[in-house]
C-alpha cells in the first residue's frame, strides 16, 4: 500500500479518506487553500498524518513563492485538537531561512521518520498487550482508525494488530463504528480486511457489552494529544471505553509517536475539543433539534495501562494513579 501522504510533482499527494472504503482515490493538492480543506474535511486526518501534512504545506508553500508564514498559521490552526499539525508545520518552517530546498527536505524527513516511530512504538506496544494479556490468541478492541491511514504508512495502534497477527496471535478485532464519520466502520474495516485480519464490527454503544461478555482481551486506541501527565485525548467514546475498560480489568493501551505528547500542557483539562457541525447527528431528528457534537474527548492518565511512543512507556508528570497492572 502507498503511504498516506506524500510529496509528488509540486504537489501534496493523499489517499482521499472520504472516499473509502468504496473507492481507492488519490487526491494531488497544488494549493495551500486545498490542503487546508482536506484537513478540514477529514480527505487526510490521524494525528501523525497530520503532522505530514503540516510539514510538506509549509514545503508547497515555499516552493510555490508565497507568504509562508501566513499559510503556515493557516495550516496549524485548520484542527485544533492534534497537537502534531502546528508540530510539523514548526519543524518545516524551521528550515524556511535556508531555503525552500531545506523546507522539502526536512518535510520528507518528518514522512520517512513517521513511518520508523509507529513501527517502533507500536513494537513496544505489542510487547506491553503481550505482557499483560495471557490469553492467546488475542481478542482486541480498536476504537476509530489508528491505522495505515492515520500515519504516513504502517499505524500506531493498529500497528500493534500488524505485529500480532505476524506472529498469529490475533483471533479477532472488534471494530468500534466511531462517531463521527464512522471512521472505524469505514477506515478501519477496510484496513483489517485488506490485511486479511479477522474482525467485527460493532456500535460504539456494543463496548461494554462485550466486554462484560468476555469478548475482549485488550483496548487499543491512539491519540491526537497527549499531556505532560499523561491525559490523552482521542476520538470521541475513548474516555467511556477506559471507564469500560478499568470496570473490567481489561488493559487499555494508547499507542502513538512521541510527538504527540505536548509537554507545554500540563493536563488534558488544556486540550481544545473540535466540536463538529450538527447536522451530523440531525439527519434523523425532528426539525430544529439541537446536537452536542464533540469530535475528541479526554482520558485521564489513571484509566490508562499504558501510553507507549517509540520511546517506550510514557510515565506521565505529576501524577500518580491506581494502577492494577505494572507492565
Amino acid at each position: 500500500m502507498r503511504r498516506t501522504i506524500d510529496w509528488g510533482d509540486g504537489s501534496v499527494v493523499i489517499i482521499d479518506q472520504t472516499a473509502l472504503p468504496g473507492e481507492f482515490r488519490l487526491l494531488e493538492l497544488d494549493t495551500v487553500a486545498g490542503l487546508v480543506d482536506a484537513v478540514q474535511r477529514l480527505a487526510v486526518r490521524g494525528a501523525p498524518a497530520l503532522g505530514a501534512a503540516g510539514a510538506l504545506g509549509v514545503a508547497l508553500s515555499a516552493h510555490q513563492d508565497r507568504d509562508v508564514r501566513r499559510d503556515a498559521e493557516l495550516l496549524a490552526t485548520a484542527r485544533p485538537t492534534a497537537v502534531n499539525l502546528a508540530w510539523g508545520v514548526e519543524r518545516a518552517l524551521g528550515k524556511l531561512a535556508q531555503g525552500k530546498d531545506a523546507v522539502l527536505a526536512e518535510a520528507l524527513a518528518v514522512l520517512d521518520e513517521d513511518e520508523h516511530l509507529n513501527k517502533t512504538a507500536s513494537k513496544h506496544a505489542a510487547e506491553v498487550v503481550l505482557a499483560e494479556c495471557p490469553r492467546r490468541p488475542l481478542r482486541l478492541l480498536s476504537h476509530c482508525n489508528a491505522g495505515r491511514l492515520a500515519t504516513v504508512g504502517w499505524g500506531s495502534a493498529l500497528g500493534v494488530v500488524w505485529h500480532l497477527h505476524e506472529q498469529g496471535l490475533v483471533e479477532e478485532v472488534l471494530v468500534d463504528e466511531t462517531r463521527p464519520l464512522l471512521q472505524g466502520a469505514r477506515l478501519t474495516a477496510w484496513e483489517l480486511a485488506q490485511a486479511q485480519v479477522p474482525y467485527r464490527v460493532q456500535p460504539d454503544g456494543a463496548a461494554a457489552a462485550a466486554m462484560a461478555r468476555g469478548m475482549v482481551d485488550c483496548v487499543l486506541v491512539g491519540a491526537d494529544r497527549i499531556a505532560a501527565n499523561g491525559d490523552v485525548a482521542n476520538k470521541i467514546g475513548t474516555y467511556g471505553l477506559a471507564i469500560a475498560a478499568k470496570h473490567h480489568e481489561i488493559p487499555f493501551v494508547v499507542v502513538a509517536p512521541s510527538s504527540t505528547v505536548d509537554s507545554k500542557l500540563a493536563d488534558g483539562a488544556g486540550i481544545t475539543i473540535e466540536e463538529r457541525d450538527a447536522g451530523e447527528l440531525t439527519e434523523h431528528t425532528p426539525e430544529g433539534a439541537r446536537a452536542f457534537n464533540p469530535a475528541f474527548d479526554v482520558t485521564p492518565f489513571d484509566l490508562i495501562t499504558a501510553v507507549v511512543t517509540e520511546e517506550g512507556i510514557f510515565r506521565g508528570e505529576g501524577r500518580s494513579r491506581d494502577r492494577r497492572r505494572s507492565p
